[in-house]
């Protein structure tokens, strides 16, 4: 248990914790004024000191949660394989963060950082039992997870490679077993920043439904790997502003590769390589969309109509269709005319591109160097490949 020494700790260590403009954890992270979690020698309980971590992610919440005053707080994740046996939930209630001043979720090591490789990325798989409530409300589809469920604004998670729930997604007619990878439900909400993060599923084995769905604004995913699951990010809440997906690898996802329910025109997309997937685009249309949220007693802002999105600087390879529509956890798919795409400088093919497949390389499940997915600069890495 969490005594209140250490949560008087985490008020004063949190206000110096910062991530250098670099992505490498700062001097004082180092030195342990972070959170640190491992799950091979922490013990929950600690005081969660570089020396002393805490064996698991939700523990760390919990001494988030119990935080107080201001400044940033940074949680680190060692390399290693993190059970997330329960929903991580970030709730501080007597802590404010900031633009400037976050809270973060991220990796000992970032893509780019002096001896990273994909092995050493924290590996979260999802264990939790099945809940039969999803935000609040009974779940008639057959059980739901949430991994990471975010309460607060200005919130980053960077550099984690965040697996799949090991069920049977439809075991009989009707349901739909769902795992949830990072949700925020609350659309007071605003600027969570999601990069450098792989999430990877496979329906047979580890199903991941979304890796993220997040109501509110400013929700920012750049450079990340969707590979193998059924959506990779939902933008959830009608009209709301300042979104972007940036330098994203979306393969073979069997539902589509983004997913607007009647968000702002000025809706960022660019950089993004989309092949074999089912849909490019699910766009669930503004009356949809606000039906939706009454449905689930939300009030969000009017939708904006019609929606006009630029598609900058993509490559879309293989994949069955351009766009549909949609809504609710079905699907229920119908494919729709594209013409609130504006493709510039986006290119399209029916062949799939070559994925680089050895392990030891810092390209591995990226297009290989020199091909036309590769150009887009799309994957985990800030910089191009060498």
């Amino acid at each position: 248990m969490i005594n209140r020494r250490e949560v008087m700790k985490l008020a004063v260590c949190g206000s110096a914790a910062n991530v250098s403009s670099s992505g490498r954890l700062s001097a004082q992270e180092r030195e342990g004024t972070a959170i640190w979690v491992n799950p091979s020698t922490g013990v929950d309980g600690s005081a969660g000191g570089k020396d002393n971590p805490l064996r698991t992610l939700a523990a760390a919440a919990r001494l988030v949660n119990q935080s107080t005053g201001t400044g940033p707080v940074t949680v680190v994740l060692t390399e290693g394989i993190h059970a997330i046996a329960e929903t991580t939930l970030l709730k501080p209630e007597r802590r404010s963060f900031t633009k400037s001043e976050r809270l973060t979720i991220r990796a000992e090591l970032l893509p780019g950082d002096p001896g990273w490789n994909t092995g050493r990325m924290p590996a979260l798989i999802h264990t939790m039992p099945m809940k039969q409530t999803w935000n609040g409300r009974p779940d008639p589809l057959g059980g739901v997870a949430d991994g990471m469920l975010v309460e607060t604004s200005h919130v980053s998670v960077l550099g984690l490679k965040i697996l799949g729930w090991p069920v049977v997604e439809t075991p009989v007619a009707g349901q739909i077993r769902r795992l949830y990878g990072i949700n925020r439900f609350r659309r007071d909400l605003d600027d969570l920043e999601v990069a450098q993060c792989a999430f990877l599923g496979e329906d047979a084995i580890a199903p991941h439904h979304v890796g993220i769905i997040a109501n509110g604004d400013g929700i920012n995913v750049h450079h990340c790997i969707f590979r193998g699951m059924k959506i990779s990010v939902v933008y959830w809440t009608p009209g709301s502003k300042g979104h972007s997906m940036r330098n994203c690898l979306c393969l073979d996802l069997y539902g589509s590769a983004v997913w607007t329910a009647g968000i702002a025109n000025d809706f960022e997309y660019r950089n993004n390589v989309v092949e074999g997937c089912n849909y490019v685009w699910t766009s669930q249309g503004g009356a949809s969309a606000l039906a939706d949220a009454a449905g689930r007693g939300v009030t969000p802002a009017k939708p904006q109509e019609p929606v006009h999105y630029k598609v900058i600087n993509s490559y879309f390879a293989n994949n069955r269709r351009l766009t549909g529509s949609g809504t609710g956890a079905r699907l229920q798919y119908k494919d729709i005319d594209s013409s609130f795409l504006e493709l510039i400088g986006t290119k399209t093919s029916g062949q799939r591109s070559v994925i680089e497949h050895d392990q030891t390389k810092r390209e591995y499940l990226h297009p290989v160097a020199g091909s036309e997915a590769a150009k887009v600069e799309a994957g985990l890495h800030m910089k191009p490949l060498a």
